[in-house]
């Protein structure tokens, strides 16, 4: 079964690793890169490498990101020559994103890189970044326009946001190889990241909802709350910031008139959302067993919206 995962964060990245366990080099994931920073003189990929790293087995899991035992020798060094050390990359991270960096300084193309990234570390799915073209997510607060990993790592994702801006986006399309994945895939999924900075830049790209309203597979998102709370990150300001619900309604309707279903955690509170058709199952993914019970409940959904 071929299957198209839109994924950008720790929740759409850890069922990327349970649908691999089922489907293995027939998943292809769409990685937001709205999050991507220039930074130590490299050029960082979050979200693609997170998803790579989540798929490779290396991710270190306590942490959320980066490589597991890693070291952090050559970023201290840095830090102690006088670079800048709020953002901070363990050495085998910061390996992957000099090869990147020198991979485009020598003409090559994002994809090309994150593909060779992700072929060295054995992964069997395709990693695909949502466009070759930059895309920078940018957060309003009250404090002014912050960068996302500004707001992330220096304010700790704590004020209020706003509203959202995406720099770039205008003159941003999805790769060939994006719009590809999803016309032959069989199941669609948007992952349970962030609804709005990890899978809406993904959505805002030129053609990129229509790629998938015209795709002949099911479309099943995943809410990312479980027990009616969000399991990593400040989903809910941003939701607030767009005057949605904070919950799997809020989610339902952002993705309005593009999914065909959605699966809603068996432990969140109230009602579910009454539209679209709504699977009501467990969704914590807890180690490789949990993940691969996510992803299996994701797609068997998907097989009974075809019939």
């Amino acid at each position: 079964m071929r299957v198209a995962l839109l994924a950008g964060g720790t929740g759409g990245a850890k069922l990327g690793a349970g649908l691999q366990a089922e489907v293995g080099p027939e998943l292809s994931v769409i990685a937001n890169t709205g999050d991507d920073v220039e930074a130590l003189g490299v050029h960082v990929s979050p979200d693609p490498d997170l998803v790579t790293y989540w798929l490779s087995g290396e991710i270190d899991e306590e942490r959320g990101w980066g490589i597991r035992d890693d070291a952090f020798v050559a970023f201290e060094r840095l830090a102690q020559l006088g670079a800048p050390s709020w953002f901070s990359l363990s050495d085998r991270d910061l390996a992957a994103c000099l090869y990147r960096r020198s991979f485009l300084d020598d003409g090559g193309r994002p994809t090309e890189a994150q593909a060779q990234i992700a072929r060295a570390l054995g992964v069997q799915a395709r990693v695909l970044p949502m466009s070759d073209a930059p895309v920078r997510t940018k957060v309003l607060t009250a404090a002014g326009r912050r960068d996302f990993q500004e707001y992330m790592i220096l304010d700790g994702g704590q004020p209020q946001v706003l509203g959202v801006e995406l720099e770039g986006i205008e003159t941003a399309g999805p790769t060939a190889e994006v719009f590809e994945a999803l016309a032959s895939a069989e199941v669609i999924v948007i992952g349970p990241s962030n609804p709005v900075i990890s899978i809406g830049p993904i959505l805002a790209l030129s053609g990129m909802r229509e790629a998938i309203a015209t795709a002949r597979a099911p479309v099943v998102a995943v809410s990312p709350y479980v027990g009616g709370e969000i399991v990593k990150g400040p989903t809910d300001r941003f939701m607030e910031a767009l005057g949605r619900p904070a919950d799997a309604a809020g989610v339902a309707s952002l993705y309005a008139g593009l999914i065909d279903g959605l699966v809603v955690d068996a432990d969140d509170p109230g009602e579910a959302p009454s539209e679209p058709r709504v699977l009501v199952a467990p969704t914590l993914m807890e180690g490789p067993e949990g993940r691969a019970r996510v992803a299996r409940t994701v797609l068997d959904f998907a097989e009974e919206l075809m019939r």
